[in-house]
């Protein structure tokens, strides 16, 4: 009888025990560490921290991989017509090697598995077009003169050897604004949209994705207008939320259903100060069905605002489109603790799939740009001068989350002690992935326990850390 007892509590020890990962098995757990005096710049760290049944009292975050919330797309940047300008006018080899390290996954390669296109010129290209130019008080409302022709030249092509680097890479394309002809002051900074054309430019993004697929392009989500509350690029447009849901319910997206395009179809793009746009238009029974989701940008409100629309409509999807990491590239200090903290662990913790940053690559002058409201300070995620590439904050905070966090991750819970905010995943071939920032005064020793077991690890003051599982 006390055999058979002590049988079945082994049992039942065991098939109460958690099951171990590989990783806790081997004892091993990766880190890539940026740190802010630049000692480290998302660099692999050697020798691998090893798991253990330790207890500790220091500040520990605690993993939860049986409780998830939203699956991720991707991590990336917006391809603007300057940065492909500067891509396509470098050496052919140089050009090469620096998509394989943006676009590619092994080796020291960053793995971009998002961009984010502009659907015409964008502020940041070295001149203003769309697809359907016309001389002074032309229209052309059959679109017979649509043309992909402006970015045949640099966009297209550096798309297409992207793609060929990585087919599965993630397109939104943004329009700043339709032809000029479309909008009430027949200019492309400003106006609106003229209602009489609103079916003109439903086809005009029918007419755009059609013609990108023809050159072996899928864009497989848009947004309706980029910052429909700023009118002071060029270009630009201004949609109010009632405009955007007249254009939605009754034009584009009806005009998606009858062609059969599945493309996402996103609302608002715009700042977190006015979430009530996009509320608004979720809450439109006929145009609701049409909106896969919400875009939002940073540069005003709190990033809080995106967990709200989430509450209000929990099956919509919420994306982070856009903002821009700065830094002086003659710094001697990197303070990626701030994008990795504010917009992506910000982003990823209210519940959006991705993180798009402002803008892949500029050269030291922040150039191209349109004239009379283009961006005379953005800065890329790197700097391009003829040949030589400098990498900027935009391009390490990026590097920490989408080399490992790839396409089809799910977020994971997990506690954030003082001073250590952090995000958790489960990655599609179930590696776990935490990055960890060290946001206070002093380095920071801390533990990480995950199934009950936990490594050791060490922060200095204002660094990052990815660590893997």
């Amino acid at each position: 009888m006390k055999t058979r007892c002590v049988i079945f509590l082994l049992v039942c020890a065991s098939a109460a025990a958690p099951a171990l990962s590989p990783a806790q098995k081997s004892g091993s757990v990766q880190v890539w560490l940026t740190n802010a005096d630049k000692s480290a710049l998302f660099e692999a760290q050697k020798p691998l921290l090893r798991f253990s049944p330790a207890k500790s009292e220091e500040p520990t975050i605690e993993i939860d991989d049986q409780k998830t919330f939203q699956t991720v797309d991707g991590f990336g940047f917006a391809l603007t017509g300057g940065s492909a300008q500067h891509l396509a006018h470098m050496d052919a080899r140089k050009r090469a090697s620096l998509l394989k390290e943006l676009f590619a996954v092994d080796a020291g390669n960053i793995g971009i598995s998002y961009l984010r296109i502009s659907i015409g010129s964008s502020d940041l290209n070295d001149h203003v077009f769309s697809y359907d130019d016309l001389p002074g008080g032309g229209t052309d409302p059959q679109l017979a003169k649509f043309s992909l022709a402006p970015d045949g030249q640099d966009l297209i092509p550096v798309l297409k050897e992207i793609l060929a680097i990585n087919p599965g890479i993630q397109l939104l394309g943004s329009p700043w604004s339709p032809p000029a002809w479309m909008k009430t002051n027949n200019n492309p900074k400003g106006g609106r949209l003229r209602t009489e054309d609103y079916a003109v430019y439903a086809n005009y993004f029918l007419k755009y994705l059609q013609e990108m697929r023809a050159e072996g392009i899928t864009v497989g989500a848009i947004t309706i207008q980029n910052e429909p509350l700023n009118d002071k690029n060029t270009p630009s447009m201004l949609m109010s939320a009632e405009e955007q849901a007249l254009f939605l319910k009754d034009d584009l997206g009806p005009a998606f259903k009858v062609a059969g395009m599945h493309t996402k179809i996103i609302l608002y793009d715009h700042n977190c100060d006015v979430p009530e746009y996009a509320l608004s238009i979720l809450s439109d029974a006929q145009a609701n069905p049409f909106a896969d989701g919400s875009g939002f940008h940073l540069y005003g409100g709190d990033i809080s605002a995106m967990s709200g629309v989430h509450n209000a409509f929990p099956l919509k999807n919420l994306y982070f489109t856009e903002f821009m990491a700065v830094e002086p590239t003659e710094s001697g200090r990197i303070s990626i603790v701030k994008p990795v903290v504010g917009t992506f662990i910000g982003a990823l913790g209210n519940w959006s799939r991705n993180v798009l940053l402002w803008n892949l690559a500029a050269n030291s002058k922040f150039e191209p740009h349109t004239d009379n409201g283009g961006c005379p300070i953005c800065q890329g995620a790197v700097t391009i001068d003829g040949d030589t590439v400098t990498r900027n904050l935009a391009y390490y905070a990026m590097a920490h989350f989408s080399k490992f966090v790839r396409p089809a991750s799910v977020r994971i819970a997990s506690s954030s002690p003082a001073t250590l905010p952090n995000v958790a995943f489960k990655a599609p071939d179930g590696k776990i992935v935490l990055i960890a920032a060290n946001d206070g005064n002093s380095a920071l020793d801390f533990r990480v326990r995950y199934r009950g077991k936990s490594f050791r690890t060490t922060l200095k003051k204002g660094a990052v850390a990815t660590y893997v599982w």
